[in-house]
């Protein structure tokens, strides 16, 4: 490889390197910066611009990604001052890319939780196609506006932990997150109160019963988060004390954060089709206010509005896949890098969206799909697979247990075809494609955090050539790294 740094040593000095310590030799070792330059460019002295944005894609990254909105500016700016507008030389693309450059190295030495993302993404697509087949199933309409969806619509968008990203099908068409809400507003109840205050008005338990029943468990608590009454519960430990208008912009900032600033809106007419057909919830309301089920004080009538709206807000399949993806990678968005929730709130999210998530098919869902989610009677699924990736899929019809058919066919073949069953062992379950894997090789942490000089040590130099001396066998500091060549 032409930036192999023995090579390039070699070429400066004419003289072979035999032992140095990694002190040493780092002055030798190339930049970030040329190692991208010649894996993109292939041996030639320049680059077409849409060569870099056509490999950048491949990894699975946007360039419309947030954290790479300098590197597409700077590359933007540099074209017009080039006598093509089109080619970049080793210069001008080290010049592009270096605010980005760690991000660009890692996905292009494929360095991310997907390494062969094009493949994946192919499987993706065949899924998709195989599902959209099914023509079962009924579209929600005891919510009229709910009943104008096309049962044809069918999406769906995938965002992994690293910003990696692919959607298929109408995944721009808004929809209301109706009961999918209803994890997200408990990970921001737990971020705000903790686990215990948030249950101690509220159970973990699944309850075996219809999600809108009128019905408490033996302390005259809820039973969980997402059935219908211990989400309004959930819905009024938010913001207390505060207007409406603060608790729905409250939740709206925290929403937009999880999406990393993507599509997040709000359907007015569904919100008045909610309140107006919300008998059954303002029955459970009043039930809960009998057994004190709400923190004191709480005006029950205004929770229901909060409620009714907040199952009103809308997303696209690609924002919702962002959110998910902030829940699969700890609370922090993948593609802003911001920490959104603490690390207790989402645990405790994925465990009761696990065990609770699916409505009445919950205990089917996990024991088949064994993934946390959560679905709702728009058709979205949100499906979380954790420190990998987050998916939604969307399709209005729904089975007789308010799931969306097609979502639920997609969900059961990816983890028929990937290990992504929380209990699919990685090592010896042979018949199953694991994605993270590269050539058949599992694919390994990075050692240490993936800082410039730590990625272009483990880049330029071949890890099997490298020996870290124990300190039980010398007397040398164990950090020190020694690298042995050949004379020849």
């Amino acid at each position: 490889y032409p930036w192999n740094p023995y090579y390039l040593h070699w070429r400066a000095t004419r003289t072979c390197l035999t032992k140095t310590t990694i002190t040493e030799n780092a002055g030798i070792l190339p930049s970030l910066e040329d190692l991208l330059f010649y894996t993109i460019a292939e041996g030639q002295e320049k680059i077409p611009a849409h060569k870099f944005i056509a490999a950048l894609k491949t990894t699975g990254l946007r360039t419309g990604d947030p954290r790479l909105k300098e590197c597409m500016a700077t590359l933007k700016e540099t074209l017009k001052n080039t006598s093509d507008g089109v080619m970049l030389d080793r210069h001008l693309f080290k010049k592009c890319v270096q605010s980005n450059i760690v991000l660009l190295t890692q996905a292009f030495r494929k360095k991310f939780v997907i390494p062969d993302f094009p493949t994946f993404a192919s499987h993706i697509d065949e899924l998709y196609e195989s599902a959209k087949k099914l023509d079962e199933g009924q579209v929600a309409d005891y919510i009229p506006q709910l009943a104008k969806f096309n049962p044809d619509l069918w999406a769906v968008s995938l965002c992994t932990v690293d910003g990696q990203r692919h959607t298929v099908g109408d995944t721009k068409v808004p929809f209301c997150l109706q009961s999918c809400v209803k994890p997200l507003k408990y990970a921001i109840a737990v971020h705000d109160h903790g686990t215990d205050y948030v249950h101690s008005f509220i159970g973990k338990e699944p309850s075996g019963l219809r999600f809108n029943k009128l019905f408490l468990d033996e302390e005259d608590k809820p039973h969980n988060p997402m059935v219908n009454a211990g989400a309004i519960v959930c819905t009024s430990l938010i913001k207390q004390g505060a207007s409406n208008a603060e608790k729905f912009d409250y939740v709206m900032d925290f929403l937009n954060k999880m999406a990393g600033n993507e599509y997040v809106g709000f359907s007015n007419a569904t919100f008045q089709s909610e309140r107006e057909s919300g008998d059954r919830n303002f029955a459970i309301g009043y039930y809960l206010k009998e057994k004190k089920c709400f923190p004191e004080g709480t005006d029950m009538t205004s929770i229901l509005d909060f409620y009714f709206q907040l199952c009103s807000i809308e997303v696209t399949c690609e924002s919702a896949s962002v959110m998910a993806a902030t829940l699969a990678n700890g609370g922090f968005c993948p593609i802003t890098g911001e920490r959104v929730l603490s690390p207790e709130s989402v645990r405790d999210t994925l465990s009761l969206m696990h065990s609770c998530g699916m409505y009445d098919f919950s205990g089917q869902f996990a024991f088949h799909v064994g993934l946390p989610a959560k679905s709702g009677v728009a058709g979205g699924i949100l499906l979380v697979v954790p420190n990998v990736m987050g998916i939604m899929c969307w399709s209005p019809p729904l089975d007789k247990l308010g799931n969306s058919v097609r979502g639920i066919q997609f969900c059961t073949d990816l983890v028929e075809l990937f290990n992504f069953h929380n209990y699919d062992n990685l090592r010896h379950f042979a018949k199953k494609h694991d994605p993270r894997r590269e050539g058949g090789d599992q694919r390994l942490p990075p050692f240490g955090p993936m800082d410039y000089e730590s990625l272009q040590q483990e880049l330029a130099l071949n890890a099997p050539l490298w020996k870290k001396i124990c300190p039980t066998e010398s007397n040398q500091d164990s950090s020190t790294t020694i690298v042995y060549r050949l004379d020849s």
